[in-house]
């Protein structure tokens, strides 16, 4: 059970929500650490800054608007990792982060970001909320552009990311003022993460033997568990 006193959420609470979001799936996709700051900037607006932008605006029980900006370093540093940890050979991968494929890989780890926070708001607030397609942009030095949530009464924050290899990236997060309080008791329920499930089973796999057999057993327990 979930005790009421001193539970009760706030912006920056769910901003802390976020932040670890972003840090726990680019750490897991890159196998590389990704840490963010202890501390948060205030600003008064938020906008896509170079060299890549990427924006999503969400709505359902509050609204607001995540943008992450990344160096052309970091960038492809993520990229890399995310595509050498899936067996990717060296020579095939994009060297230059105004390639397509960077904005593509960046803009699914973003959609995967955004489905951890939402999938965490909606076991710890019990609300809601829905997002918009990731969009990406390759922004150039001389340009800055801001985008439009449609907030109320909008709260922006600034936090700095930094990776294995000291690269900087910027989270910015535009919401509504707004606060959580817990009225009664309530039970966490844990979310079920196919993702998890599948990587304990490859991890508890026996090493292959020079002639492997073909054996459907243990993939069959495993659809089992994912009740397919």
């Amino acid at each position: 059970m979930v005790d009421k006193k001193s539970n009760n959420v706030s912006t920056d609470d769910i901003l802390l929500k976020l932040c670890n979001s972003v840090s726990g799936v680019l750490t897991k996709a890159s196998h590389s650490q990704i840490h963010h700051a202890a501390m948060v900037q205030k600003i008064k607006k938020t906008s896509l800054k170079p060299d890549i932008g990427c924006f999503v605006i969400f709505d359902g029980g509050f609204s607001g608007l995540v943008i992450i900006n990344f160096t052309a370093e970091a960038a492809l540093e993520i990229y890399r990792g995310y595509l050498l940890n899936m067996g990717l050979p060296e020579t095939e991968l994009a060297t230059s982060h105004t390639s397509d494929e960077v904005s593509n890989v960046m803009g699914e780890l973003m959609n995967q970001i955004l489905g951890k926070f939402i999938s965490t708001i909606s076991q710890e607030l019990q609300t809601s909320i829905t997002q918009s397609q990731p969009k990406m942009l390759t922004v150039n030095k001389q340009l800055v552009i801001s985008i439009e949530a449609n907030l109320d009464e909008p709260v922006s924050r600034r936090v700095s990311f930094k990776t294995a290899q000291g690269n900087v990236f910027y989270l910015e997060l535009s919401i509504d003022d707004t606060q959580f309080l817990q009225i009664k008791e309530f039970e966490n329920v844990d979310t079920f993460d196919p993702d998890e499930l599948l990587e304990q089973h490859q991890n508890a796999a026996p090493s292959p033997s020079p002639q492997p057999a073909v054996d459907s057993g243990g993939n069959d327990d495993l659809l089992d568990e994912l009740g397919i």
